[in-house]
């Protein structure tokens, strides 16, 4: 698995979101390029703001049990899967404002470094290792830039 707190792969994957264009097609999949990069922010509001709730307790059990090793292993996901009612986007967004957004996100990562995510609370997931909150990133990033071709 790439590492989001390396600067090399911090500007692969900007590099990559730069490769979009509001006509990028979905290689598979419903949603549009624009509700691609709102979606991805998701996960970067999850560990940087307290836009989304913590999950209730018997909620983030269920996640932590049975969710939880699918998202942070080193397996990348399959096509199509079902996604968390927070991470739907069904309204269309501006394309460039969510694109900036996405980097600003990728970056913010990156001066964070390892150290600013060991530990680090997720709503759904609880306390996370910084590795888990590599592959997180980098596996949903890396799936979605892959459904629109970059």
């Amino acid at each position: 698995m790439k590492n989001v707190f390396d600067p090399a792969v911090t500007a692969e994957l900007i590099h990559r979101i730069e490769q979009l264009s509001p006509e990028s097609p979905a290689l598979w999949g419903k949603m549009s390029v624009d509700q691609m990069l709102a979606h991805c922010c998701v996960a970067y509001e999850m560990a940087f703001t307290n836009t989304h709730p913590k999950a209730n307790p018997v909620m983030r059990f269920l996640l932590k049990t049975f969710v939880k090793a699918g998202v942070v292993n080193e397996v990348p996901y399959k096509r199509n899967l079902p996604t968390a009612p927070a991470f739907r986007i069904k309204s269309e967004k501006n394309f460039t404002e969510e694109k900036a957004r996405l980097i600003s996100f990728v970056e913010q990562t990156l001066a964070a470094g390892k150290s600013g995510f060991e530990g680090k609370e997720s709503p759904s997931f609880g306390s996370m290792t910084a590795k888990e909150w590599n592959n997180l990133l980098y596996k949903h990033l890396d799936h979605h830039l892959t459904q629109f071709g970059a």
